[in-house]
């Protein structure tokens, strides 16, 4: 199995909007979608009120090709959410069973 981990800042002021977009967009859409064995979302924190992320169990490398393309290693958002990310950073492991 693959753990992605996606994390994004949001542009200052867009805080709120894209808070909704999250709740209301980005997690049904993660936890609907084929492949994916878990979905952890992280939503932003007094003390980091512009950081998001999701951490995802994918059921293997092709279930995450299968969603995101052969450019998986870069992170994508929904043209929705461009307008309200700074930045954003993707990582990808092994994951290891304990």
């Amino acid at each position: 199995m693959i753990m992605r981990i996606f994390q994004v800042s949001v542009r200052p002021g867009k805080e709120q909007e894209f808070s909704t977009f999250f709740h209301e967009t980005a997690i049904p859409l993660m936890q609907s979608t084929d492949g994916i064995v878990s979905v952890f979302p992280g939503a932003a924190r007094p003390e980091s009120p512009g950081e998001f992320s999701f951490v995802m169990i994918w059921r293997d490398l092709d279930a995450l090709i299968a969603f995101v393309g052969e450019d998986y290693a870069n992170p994508h958002i929904d043209p929705a959410e461009a307008k309200l990310v700074a930045s954003r950073t993707i990582k990808h492991y092994d994951l290891v069973q304990a």
